[in-house]
C-alpha cells in the first residue's frame, strides 16, 4: 500500500513483525524523525479526488459551539469565558479566558497520548512534549491542512437496518466487520487518505438531556463507539485512514472491554480525569499516528446523507495553529 508520495507501506502485520521500532507502529515508515502520521495517506491526489465530490456545494459545520458540554464531559475543564473590550466607541476586540482546546469539538494531535511502554510518536522524547516545545503540535496539522474524502458510518440507522436498536447509554463495540458492513449498506468503500465520520447519536443524545439527567447518567457512564481489538488496528491502518472522528466523547466503546489483551492490569489509576487504561488511544495516537475526532457534530450530515444516499463528500479541517498545541477544534466542514 502506498502513501500519498508514493512509498510502499507495509501492512499492520508486517508493522507488528517490526524489530527495528516498537512492534505495531509505523515509525518512521513516512521518512526518518516523521511527525504528521497517518496524515501522510491525506495528500494532492485526495484532496482532487475529494473535490469532484461536490455536486450541490451544500456546506455542514461539523463543529459544536464552544461551551457546548458544559459542565465538562472529562471533569477537568472549566466553561470558556469570553470577554470583550472596547478602546473607543466605535471599537471592539475580545479574548477568552480558560479556552480548553479539547472541551468540545476536537482533533487529538499526536501529542495527546502515549504508549505506556515505548513514549510518544516516533520516539519523541517526554522533555519534548512540553511548554515551549514544538514537537508533535497541532501547528502541524494546521499546515499541511485536511482536505481528503470524508465516509460518514451512521451506526443508528445500519443497525436499525438490521434490526438492532443502538443504547447510546451502552458501550456497545463496533468490530471492524460492523465498520464494513455499515459501509457496504451505505454503498461506500474506503480509500486511502480517507476521514471516516463514525456516528453513533451520543452527542445529540447527551445535549438533549437535562443538566440532572446528564449526572445521573454519569453515574453509569456508557458509550457505545468502536471496538478495543487488533482487527480494529489492521482495518483503519491497512485501509489508510488518516483519521477517524465521532461524535462521542472518546471515539472508543467506553468503558474499555477488559478481555481485549490492551488493559494492563498492574497500571495504577489515575488521580483525576478519565482512565486511559486499555484505550485505542495509546496504539492508534502514539504508535500508528491515525488522528482522532472526538464530538464532531454530525447529525444534520447524517440526515443529508440519508436523504440523497450519497455517504461520501469532501471534508475540510483547519485546526488552530497553535505550536506545541495537544489538541484544536477541528473546523471541519462537509461539502455535498
Amino acid at each position: 500500500m502506498p502513501d500519498a508520495a508514493g512509498r510502499v507501506v507495509p501492512t499492520y502485520r508486517e508493522l507488528l513483525a517490526r524489530t527495528d521500532a516498537p512492534a505495531g507502529s509505523s515509525w518512521n515508515v513516512f521518512g526518518e524523525g516523521d511527525q504528521l502520521g497517518a496524515l501522510h495517506f491525506a495528500g494532492a491526489e485526495q484532496a482532487v479526488h475529494a473535490a469532484g465530490l461536490v455536486r450541490t456545494g451544500r456546506v455542514f459545520d461539523l463543529d459544536y459551539p464552544i461551551n457546548a458540554f458544559v459542565p465538562s464531559i472529562a471533569g477537568t475543564r472549566p466553561a470558556t469565558e469570553h470577554h470583550i473590550f472596547a478602546n473607543n466607541p466605535h471599537h471592539r476586540d475580545d479574548w477568552l479566558d480558560s479556552f480548553y482546546l479539547q472541551s468540545t469539538s476536537q482533533i487529538d494531535g499526536l501529542r495527546h497520548m502515549r504508549h505506556p511502554v515505548h513514549g510518544f510518536y516516533g520516539g519523541v522524547a517526554d522533555e519534548d512534549v512540553a511548554e515551549g516545545t514544538e514537537a508533535l503540535g497541532i501547528q502541524l496539522l494546521a499546515e499541511h491542512g485536511i482536505v481528503t474524502r470524508g465516509v460518514l458510518l451512521d451506526m443508528p440507522r445500519y443497525l436499525a437496518s438490521r434490526g438492532r436498536h443502538l443504547d447510546v447509554a451502552t458501550n456497545e463495540a463496533f468490530t471492524a466487520d460492523d465498520l464494513r458492513a455499515a459501509a457496504a449498506f451505505h454503498g461506500v468503500d474506503f480509500r486511502r487518505g480517507d476521514v471516516i465520520l463514525l456516528r453513533t447519536g451520543w452527542a445529540g443524545d447527551w445535549l438533549g438531556l437535562t443538566q440532572e439527567q446528564q449526572a445521573q447518567r454519569r453515574a453509569r457512564w456508557g458509550s457505545p463507539g468502536i471496538a478495543q481489538s487488533h482487527a480494529m488496528l489492521e482495518l483503519l491502518w491497512d485501509e489508510g485512514i488518516a483519521m477517524i472522528a465521532s461524535d462521542n466523547a472518546g471515539v472508543e466503546a467506553f468503558p474499555v472491554d477488559p478481555d481485549s489483551g490492551f488493559v494492563d492490569p498492574d497500571e495504577p489509576r489515575p488521580e483525576r480525569g478519565p482512565v486511559h487504561n486499555g484505550m485505542l488511544h495509546r496504539p492508534l495516537l502514539a504508535l500508528l499516528g491515525i488522528y482522532l475526532g472526538e464530538l464532531w457534530r454530525l447529525d444534520e450530515l447524517a440526515q443529508a446523507c440519508a436523504d440523497d444516499g450519497d455517504h461520501a463528500f469532501l471534508l475540510t479541517a483547519k485546526p488552530l495553529a497553535v505550536p506545541g498545541g495537544v489538541g484544536s477544534p477541528p473546523n471541519a466542514m462537509a461539502i455535498k
